[in-house]
């Protein structure tokens, strides 16, 4: 029941009464207070009193008393120590606030109140999150290579620091539907059999006579004298009283059902030794008291009184490891114990001290899944059990922690290309580092997972240098339930501020992708992660392809559809992204690796055509200008006239090298031996040199005989820039350039040519 205000009494240890009232924040229309029946806070292991996270409460305790600090959640009044404020702010699960006489400043009860998360179906995440969890940590330790040695089992009654990890692994396991419906498969079709043996019946209710009675009949003791009426006193003289006969009765007392028994009694056990453990009535110990209730209610069905101890393990029966109900309830039994073996120091972030930090199980449970994803699409060897757990005082530990790096490699193999892919979480890119080194451009940055890509057979390092590794960035929001929140095209920048001020920025998380995106040095894409139910693309490309880009996948903890399918057809647009070698994100990276690898000395301050319209790609220092020599006054003639340069292939003692700057030269600077201050400069077509024969040349008019076989020819054209025009170039200052053979042409830059004004 939802409500704006609720008082609680809570009975003290010294049989006072003490009254809270707990009520709205007055600024805020979005903190309700729930209150839940005992039944529905028994099934789930919650306070019956529930706020939401993320709001702000007023609260008011009888005078005499007061609450207790919680760091960033309970504030007191400085004006009166029994009125405060209630600040949960992302924290969810059970708060216990203890609660003190303030005149003796003594601990005198506690107020337990559950907070919310704003996602209604956190419920449901949490268990399936920490289901699945498990499971893939038990699978880990299956495995042959796995540091745990099976079979051994735990001992319960060990206190250890990571007791309520187990127990939190456990429960999971112990309160999945998948279980609960698996002990009710069992209940409604329990396998039987035929159970037969020998027992002694009264002749008179005997209605089948076989050999065995007829013999018996002859000859068998205990034997009266029958009748001298009777049909049978001509051939015998008497029968006996009773008769040994086989009698069979379907039985429930199997092995495989006396194997479900016990393992039902194996969980009560470890139940029992945990509530023993915990001598204090706190969360965990009613978690464990309502799971060993449960477990108990399923062995007082009347079906196990009929069943017997069990003598000996079926674990090669047909029947455990294919029947509906029987197969889950063995594999339960086989994950148990593993469980209870594994510690997880990233727990502590998740329900340490009745906490259920649903967003940081979201985390976790991602990297699973991501992990499994980028497994099958980039047909990955399975992950090595080694480098996720680790054998520890504990028992098992699973590395697994937020803000600690955790990296793992394989090689994606096709047959044009071989990749090393390497999936990294809370992967750290450290900040400042100077280029081409790995990183980011100012402070470090540490995404939830990280996808790399390079092609094998370099070094990462190597790879990171020459601009040929790419990064995929993921973030983890729970708190997101649509993208309606964060990426809106027309945005009020007014409220924007205001939110900023208030701490409320919704669409902070959109711009930590940015951040990723342009900080961290060859980011290929940064993508939100988050469970909403909005499947629409809301990918932005960069440009014309895959790579780079932006944007989110939705993926929700749900047993139907978790909506990964759309993430991996995202990864095999990108596999087929990187098989494609002529990408425009290939030649960018290129291009990004030739301008920055070399540093650049040059200076050009001079007059030059804006590069816009049909002179975009004039670049000074990659435009090259033919510096051509014409012979005498009718050479230039021709050359205007027809708009033709020739220039000889070879001489006899050095042949023309056609290197990529004289062919594809845009510009034509004529000089001669009487004219080396010289203002001819002409545009050349873009078509290409061509080759002309002595003929060619002599049908266009050459002013002479051509003395080689063959010539190359430049065509021009007339137009020109302004900026060029009425321009002076001095040749001599060329000089360095010039072939040693006068008359062959040579190519120089832009920005040779303006410095040689």
């Amino acid at each position: 029941m939802k409500k704006d205000s609720i008082i609680i009494h809570i009975k003290t240890n010294k049989d006072d009464v003490v009254k809270i009232e707990i009520v709205q924040d007055s600024t805020s229309n979005k903190s309700p207070i729930w209150e839940i029946d005992d039944a529905e806070a028994y099934e789930f292991g919650e306070a019956t009193i529930q706020i939401s996270e993320g709001c702000s409460y007023e609260y008011i305790v009888t005078k005499g008393y007061h609450l207790g600090k919680i760091s960033g959640v309970i504030h007191p009044s400085k004006f009166n120590s029994n009125t405060g404020r209630i600040t949960p702010n992302i924290y969810v699960g059970t708060l216990d606030i203890a609660i003190y006489d303030s005149k003796e400043n003594e601990n005198c009860g506690t107020l337990s109140i559950e907070v919310k998360s704003t996602k209604i179906s956190y419920r449901e995440d949490y268990r399936k999150m920490l289901q699945d969890i498990t499971e893939k940590c038990t699978d880990l330790l299956m495995q042959p290579n796995s540091p745990a040695q099976q079979w051994f089992t735990p001992d319960y009654t060990k206190k250890t620091t990571s007791l309520y990890q187990q127990f939190a692994f456990i429960k999971s396991i112990l309160n999945s539907e998948e279980f609960n419906n698996s002990i009710h498969a069992f209940l409604a079709a329990p396998v039987t059999s035929w159970s037969g043996k020998e027992i002694e019946k009264d002749i008179r209710n005997i209605k089948r006579i076989n050999n065995k009675v007829l013999k018996q009949i002859i000859n068998g003791p205990g034997r009266i004298a029958i009748s001298k009426q009777h049909s049978l006193k001509h051939k015998l003289d008497s029968l006996p009283l009773k008769v040994s006969v086989n009698y069979k009765k379907e039985t429930v007392d199997t092995p495989e059902n006396r194997f479900i028994k016990f393992a039902l009694i194996h969980f009560v056990h470890f139940c029992g030794d945990f509530i023993y453990l915990l001598k204090d009535e706190s969360k965990a110990k009613k978690e464990a008291i309502q799971i060993e209730g449960k477990l108990n209610q399923f062995l007082d069905h009347s079906i196990f009184k009929e069943i017997s101890s069990l003598n000996a393990l079926p674990l090669n029966s047909p029947i455990l490891q294919r029947k509906k109900g029987y197969k889950e309830i063995f594999r339960t039994w086989l994950m148990f114990d593993l469980a209870a073996q594994l510690t997880w120091e990233g727990g502590n972030d998740i329900y340490n001290a009745g906490k259920k930090d649903v967003a940081t199980l979201y985390e976790y449970w991602l990297f699973f899944i991501l992990l499994d994803t980028i497994t099958e699409i980039f047909k990955l060897e399975r992950c090595d059990a080694n480098k996720l757990v680790e054998k520890t005082n504990d028992g098992i530990g699973l590395k697994l922690k937020q803000g600690k790096q955790l990296l793992l490699e394989g090689v994606y193999k096709h047959g044009s290309r071989k990749l090393v892919i390497k999936f990294g979480y809370n992967r750290t890119f450290k900040g400042g580092s100077q280029y081409p080194d790995a990183g980011s451009w100012t402070s470090r940055l540490r995404p939830d997972y990280t996808l790399s890509i390079w092609p094998d057979g370099i070094k990462e390092e190597e790879a990171e240098k020459t601009e040929l590794i790419v990064h995929i960035h993921f973030d983890a929001k729970y708190k997101i339930d649509n993208l309606s929140q964060i990426f809106q095209v027309n945005t009020d920048l007014e409220e924007e501020k205001t939110e900023q001020k208030k701490g409320t920025f919704k669409r902070a998380d959109l711009l930590k992708m940015h951040t990723y995106k342009d900080a961290i040095r060859r980011t290929g894409g940064a993508y939100i992660l988050y469970p909403g139910d909005d499947n629409t693309e809301n990918n932005k490309r960069g440009y014309h392809e895959i790579l780079p880009g932006i944007g989110a996948f939705s993926i929700t903890p749900s047993k139907s559809n978790n909506g990964i399918d759309s993430l991996k057809n995202f990864l095999l647009e990108v596999i087929n992204h990187f098989l494609n070698r002529a990408s425009q994100r290939e030649k960018m990276a290129f291009k990004t690796y030739e301008i920055y690898s070399k540093k650049s000395t040059i200076e050009l301050k001079g007059l030059l055509p804006e590069t816009i319209g049909i002179n975009r790609g004039l670049i000074p220092d990659d435009t090259f200008i033919i510096i051509g020599y014409y012979k005498d006054d009718a050479h230039l003639k021709w050359i205007l006239e027809t708009e033709l340069y020739n220039t000889r292939i070879t001489t006899p003692n050095s042949p023309l090298f056609l290197n990529t700057k004289l062919i594809s030269a845009k510009y034509l600077l004529l000089y001669s031996t009487t004219d080396k201050r010289t203002s001819k400069l002409y545009k050349l077509k873009q078509e290409g040199v061509k080759v002309y024969s002595k003929k060619d040349l002599l049908k266009k008019g050459y002013p002479s005989r051509p003395s080689q076989s063959y010539y190359l020819v430049f065509e021009l054209d007339r137009s020109m820039e302004d900026e060029f025009k009425g321009l002076t170039w001095d040749i001599e200052k060329l000089k360095k350039h010039m072939p040693k053979v006068i008359g062959l042409p040579f190519a120089v830059s832009l920005v040779e040519i303006i410095n040689a004004q």
